[in-house]
Formats: structure tokens, C-alpha cells, sequence
């Protein structure tokens, strides 16, 4: 039976049922969004104890009054958290908060394209060839995962200061690259094996080499399973906080989500710029969301049907 003779035989009350119970769904997993855009938005330091997630007007209206000789009065009260945010400086003037941000785009970006190289030529090499210890060394790498990172923290903190590179960016990316990899290999080698080695013998035939037939033939067949798996391995280091703030000591050196601690004091938490430096870090993630999304159902799949 085909997918259109079946939705037209559907119960109208089952229907009604599916769509209800995925409203509601959306309505609780943007609930907590909306709640923070209202904390970023209100002109209050304060959470408020409402339950309601819209912004508060009246607060806003009140700040306004307060400002009678801003051209936009409103929109300035509405936008005085972000403006606080991003105009963050040093001390000695410099614009703090370019500086984390671009911290934070440096090392998840390389971390991302050191930990897909070497994932995909690992990975490759799992699924194609045999050689003595293959399946100790996928058991190995798949034992890693049982661990957290904070497992790790102590004999990372003591490699990187034999290393000299304690409170530096390279050390960060060394360390978010290393621990990502274990899921890289393991998600790209299952799409791998999804792969047939008849592509690749045909095009041994017409005279290709093996890394011609790798870069020419498995890679952009691998394309969906090279997107996924570079999209966790960025998410992993944009929104790492514990190994960041245990290696990092400058405030310099700070990426974003160890920069929006220092708004939560001992004693007191700074809830509106929480929230707006929140949602400033949250917009890299969405645009690679939307510009990778047509990957991420195919290699997320794909990836799953063999290990």
C-alpha cells in the first residue's frame, strides 16, 4: 500500500492525536528558548518567577521612560544586554569579546578539520584492509567513549604542561581534536562499509591510483558521513566548557562559553547578559545546522546501518 492510500485511511481522530502530541512537543522544547530571549531582552538583571516566557513589556516601557532622549527608546532598552555583550573590553581597551569570539571559531574550526582528517583515513583504513590488531584497536577506540573528558582532565593538564602549552589555543585544539576522534572513526568507518568496493575496483580498472580512488571516488560519496561527523566534532568543541576553563587561565584566551561564566558571580548572577551572550553563541550553530541540514538525516542513517 502506498504512503498516499494509507495517510487517506488514517482516522481523522488519529491524525488529530499525531499532530497534537507534536505541538506539544514543540511548544516544551522551545519553552526553555524563549525564556532565555525573554532574560535577554528584559531590561532587569533579575530572572523573573513568571512562568510566562515572553518578554516583559512593562519593564521595558519603564527603561524607555527612564531614556526620553534615545531615538529608539524601546528597542534600545530591548537590545542593552546584547550592546553590553559584544562591546566588552580589556582593561587596556581592547574588545574582549572579538577576541573570545574569534578563540572560539579558531579552535573549533581546526580541531574540527584535524580530527576529520585523521578520522577519515583511519576510518578508511578499519573498513578496507585487514591487519593484525584491527578489532582491538575499534575496541579500544569504542572503550574510550565509556569515559567523560573530566576522567581524563588531570593526565591531559599534566601532558600539556610537560608540553608548554598550558593557557594556549594550540593545546586546546590538540586536546579537542584527540578526544573527539574515537566517534569520528567510528561514524565514518560504518559509512564506509556502506560503500561498494565494486566503485572502487572499477575504478582501479580505468587506471586510477588508490589515493586517486579515494579522493576521486569514496570522499564525495562520503559526503553526507563527512558533514555529520564534522558538525558534532564543531558542536563538541564550540560548547566545551570544563576542559576549556581547566586549561585556560587568561581572560584573553577565553572561548565563549568560559567568557559567560564571568557573568555568574558568587553571589549574584548577571541573568540579562546571560542570556543575550547565550543566544549570541548559539547563532554559529544554527547557520551550520541550516546549511548542513540536507547531510544530516542521510549521514546520520547511513552511518548506522553497519559498525
Amino acid at each position: 500500500m502506498s504512503a498516499t492510500a494509507s495517510t487517506r485511511t488514517r482516522p481523522l481522530w488519529r491524525t488529530l492525536a499525531i499532530h497534537l502530541a507534536l505541538i506539544v512537543t514543540c511548544l516544551v522544547t522551545l519553552y526553555p528558548v524563549l525564556w532565555v530571549v525573554k532574560l535577554a531582552v528584559s531590561p532587569a538583571e533579575q530572572m523573573s518567577a513568571s512562568a510566562n516566557p515572553l518578554p516583559d513589556l512593562q519593564a521595558i516601557d519603564a527603561c524607555a521612560a527612564a531614556s526620553p532622549h534615545s531615538a529608539w527608546p524601546r528597542l534600545s532598552c530591548a537590545l542593552r544586554h546584547f550592546a553590553e555583550v559584544t562591546t566588552t573590553t580589556t582593561s587596556q581597551g581592547t574588545w574582549l569579546f572579538g577576541r573570545q569570539l574569534l578563540n572560539s571559531l579558531v579552535v573549533s574550526t581546526v580541531s574540527t578539520l584535524i580530527g576529520l582528517v585523521l578520522a577519515v583515513t583511519a576510518a578508511y583504513a578499519l573498513s578496507r584492509f585487514r591487519f593484525p590488531g584491527k578489532q582491538l584497536g575499534m575496541q579500544s577506540l569504542l572503550v574510550t567513549q565509556m569515559f567523560p573528558g573530566t576522567l581524563m582532565l588531570v593526565s591531559l593538564y599534566a601532558i600539556l604542561e610537560r608540553l608548554r602549552l598550558l593557557d594556549t589555543l594550540t593545546g586546546l585544539v590538540l586536546v579537542y581534536a584527540t578526544t573527539s576522534l574515537p566517534f569520528c572513526v567510528w561514524m565514518l568507518k560504518g559509512y564506509f562499509d556502506t560503500i561498494p568496493r565494486e566503485l572502487e575496483e572499477a575504478a582501479t580498472m580505468d587506471g586510477a591510483s588508490s589515493l586517486q580512488t579515494f579522493v576521486r571516488v569514496v570522499l564525495p560519496l562520503a559526503r553526507p558521513a563527512l558533514a555529520v561527523t564534522a558538525l558534532f566534532s564543531f558542536l563538541n568543541a564550540w560548547n566545551e566548557y570544563i576542559l576549556a576553563a581547566t586549561l585556560l587561565n587568561d581572560e584573553a584566551s577565553f572561548t565563549l562559553p568560559v567568557a559567560l561564566k564571568r557573568y555568574m558571580g558568587e553571589y549574584t548572577v548577571e541573568w540579562g547578559k546571560f542570556g543575550a551572550g547565550a543566544l549570541i553563541v548559539s547563532v554559529p550553530v544554527m547557520a551550520l545546522f541550516f546549511a548542513l541540514q540536507k547531510h544530516l538525516v542521510g549521514g546520520l542513517t547511513a552511518g548506522g546501518v553497519k559498525g
